[in-house]
């Protein structure tokens, strides 16, 4: 039999015969009239599971997940303040259910109905996706995820703390906030979950606020993998730095007990505390799954003896907040108001187009107090005698660090955080003397964790900072890639640009360290980048055009709330020379602080006729040699320095080259580099002779052979002397 006509018909025949399950319900915390509101809370969502599954067999709803069993959520959200951000489980439609009845919202269960029906009514994905979200209740969406929210949810409850000593322009969160995060036992096992709370513990050790109440929902099973007994209490309950409570979140009475007083623990301390709640999954884990066909059927039938709406009614009845008849009142009353409003869901319009799908991929501008750069008395006061060399001559580190500080002294808002950025001044420099210059709250020396380092940004950038977070090498960032591809690039397309989380992600990349580190430091892989839709991938490969467009990155997710990526070309962060030991062919000196290189802009050196050499990075070094060796054999050609990766500049690009031949010089593998595109832009442009120079399908190696297989000097002349003579 279907196991949703079988909990129905259990609730209906117990609740009339007054079968309850057996227990205690402590009834001093709740008022018989929140008691009623809340039962009122769990009976929708409940009834809106059900209505899904049946607008799933109709052909009119696509997507189902339910929440039945995690009803007693209900009872967390009337334990913290509507304004407290909360990072949502899947299984939480309760949670949002009872938000919006604290607010005063009528509409929830038409807007959950829009949200099963992918309906471009849906006020919170626009029919991309059936999530839990809203912007007025404070719930940035989620999709199915495993764990993956919780870093940020770190980095929002961190923002918190900092918002004190200096609020942000955007900042959304209360002086006396806190931040919730919920997620499911098997998922507390996710590499990710153990990354954020161990980075909570030590936050809280170092006496750092972090006001975050993390609660898992335990129903003992992940999908068909059963979580030992005990388990969560044990891997949590001793946790240093972390206050542990716990209750049965079936009775609602009690969950709410527990998540005032864990709530309220938070919000007084200022640390993070872990809320263990007993739940049941009832149905299967999605909508057609059949849950007796890998659980023992009598396993089954035990959870949903223990229907958390059982317990609700023998709470109400016990405190006199209603009588068994009222109760099944509200439930038949609420199942039918909801069956009738998703008969509307059938004529509801949805997505059609690519272009309507795509639409809030990259996020609105949103209005920013105007700003004239940093203050000129401040400038002198902070930089101190490096302002007698700003018009020397200098290599791309001292730059980028240079308007690193002016983007800080010009924004109060941004934060830099990563590996060793603060004391040490990064693993090359390029962060010396931030610390010292803007403290310990501004430039953040943070746990050897990348994910940590992403999911503090991302949170931060919930409550209007702007992020700057480090990665040291591009090959640690696929440590992390997911906070990247499943949070900070998704939210504004699941949202419809009503949460976004705007950073600039710095990256020490790329190759031809010489002989330092193998692929580890040297990595010439930005394939993980390239495909993420609405992130702005940006490469400079001199100093000054590195300090222009930091202050561009910075813009973009300031005004734009764009995520950028800043990749920083680790070999060329010291480089000098050009042509000639001793040349200072490489240096650069500081453009003035109002310079900036406009997104989608290209680098064009020489005005030779005979090629087109289009690269970045160390590319652009490397073709800048050979462009020199070129001119010596009659080879006039002009180097074209990419800049922005992503999106591809192709107006620019294809002016700069005009009619001239091209050689692609692209230092990342012939799979998966910058190249391929590059390749099929100029198919559909129609230039007629073009061929690529790239690295090998290999990894790097260390000691002399760490370019061998790389482009070189040589190899890009050899290539262009081909390209130029058919």
């Amino acid at each position: 039999m279907d196991r949703v006509e079988i909990v129905h018909g259990n609730f209906l025949r117990r609740v009339a015969a007054w079968d309850f399950p057996v227990g205690e319900t402590p009834l001093g915390a709740l008022t018989p009239e929140m008691a009623l509101e809340m039962f009122e809370a769990q009976v929708l969502s409940r009834a809106l599971d059900i209505q899904s599954r049946a607008m799933q067999k109709a052909g009119q709803g696509f997507y189902t997940i339910g929440s039945s069993g995690h009803e007693g959520m209900a009872a967390v959200a009337y334990a913290l303040r509507p304004d407290d951000m909360a990072f949502l489980h899947y299984r939480d439609a309760a949670f949002q259910i009872a938000r919006a009845q604290q607010t005063g919202a009528t509409d929830i269960m038409r807007d959950m109905l829009l949200s099963f029906a992918c309906s471009t009514e849906d006020p919170i994905s626009g029919g991309r996706h059936k999530v839990l979200g809203s912007r007025k209740l404070m719930i940035p969406p989620q999709t199915s995820t495993i764990a993956s929210h919780l870093p940020k949810a770190i980095g929002a409850a961190h923002s918190i703390g900092l918002a004190r000593r200096g609020r942000p322009e955007h900042a959304v969160l209360a002086r006396d906030a806190i931040t919730m995060c919920s997620f499911g036992d098997a998922s507390a096992n996710h590499s990710t979950a153990q990354g954020a709370i161990n980075a909570a513990c030590w936050t809280a050790v170092q006496g750092i606020p972090l006001p975050l109440l993390f609660v898992c929902e335990d129903n003992g099973i992940g999908i068909s993998t059963k979580t030992p007994t005990g388990w969560i209490h044990a891997s949590m309950s001793q946790r240093p730095g972390l206050k542990y409570f716990a209750a049965d979140g079936l009775d609602m009475f009690a969950a709410f007990e527990a998540a005032q007083e864990a709530a309220d623990w938070v919000r007084v301390h200022r640390k993070p505390a872990f809320l263990h709640l007993r739940t049941v999954r009832l149905y299967g884990h999605a909508g057609p799954d059949v849950v007796t066909s890998y659980l023992p059927k009598a396993e089954v039938e035990a959870d949903e003896a223990n229907d958390p709406l059982l317990y609700s009614v023998r709470g109400l009845v016990a405190s006199g907040a209603a009588s068994t008849e009222q109760a099944l009142d509200v439930y038949q009353q609420t199942l039918a108001s909801v069956a009738k409003a998703a008969e509307a869901m059938a004529s509801t319009p949805r997505l059609q187009s690519a272009a309507e799908v795509m639409a809030s991929i990259v996020p609105p501008s949103r209005a920013c107090a105007p700003t004239n750069g940093p203050d000129e008395a401040r400038r002198q006061q902070v930089f101190g005698s490096d302002t007698a060399q700003f018009d020397a001559p200098q290599p791309m580190s001292r730059l980028i660090n240079w308007a690193l500080h002016d983007v800080m002294l010009a924004y109060s808002e941004t934060v830099v955080m990563g590996e060793d950025v603060g004391r040490k001044g990064g693993n090359y420099g390029v962060t010396q003397k931030l610390h010292g210059r803007f403290g310990p709250a501004r430039v953040i020396d943070t746990l050897l964790d990348e994910t940590s380092i992403l999911g503090l940004a991302i949170g931060m950038a919930h409550n209007g900072f702007i992020p700057i977070p480090e990665v040291q090498f591009l090959a640690y960032l696929h440590n992390a890639e997911d906070q990247l591809r499943g949070e900070a690039a998704t939210l504004s397309f699941f949202s419809q640009g009503q949460w976004t989380n705007p950073m600039v992600l710095r990256i020490s990349a790329l190759g031809y360290q010489k002989g330092f580190g193998g692929h580890f430091h040297n990595d010439n892989s930005i394939a993980v980048l390239r495909d993420i839709p609405g992130i702005i991938i940006a490469c400079p490969s001199t100093g000054d055009d590195a300090a222009c467009m930091l202050r561009e990155a910075v813009r973009l997710a300031r005004e734009e709330q764009r995520v950028v990526v800043f990749l920083e070309p680790i070999a060329l962060y010291p480089m000098r020379d050009l042509l000639e030991p001793g040349d200072g062919g490489w240096m650069r000196t500081y453009p003035a602080p109002d310079q900036r290189i406009s997104l989608g802009s290209v680098g064009v050196h020489g005005a030779g006729e005979d090629l087109a050499i289009v690269t970045y990075g160390n590319g652009h070094y490397l073709s800048r040699q050979a462009q020199h060796d070129l001119a010596g054999q009659g080879i006039n050609a002009r180097v074209i320095d990419l800049r922005w990766l992503a999106p591809l500049p192709t107006e620019a690009l294809m002016q700069a080259i005009g009619s001239r031949p091209v050689l692609i010089v692209d230092e990342c593998r012939r799979t998966g580099g910058q190249a391929e595109a590059l390749m099929a832009l100029m198919v559909e442009q129609g230039v007629a002779r073009f061929a690529r120079l790239t690295a090998e399908d290999s990894f790097i190696a260390t000691g002399p052979a760490y370019g061998a297989t790389l482009p070189s000097r040589e190899g890009i002349v050899a290539a262009a002397q081909t390209v130029v003579n058919g």
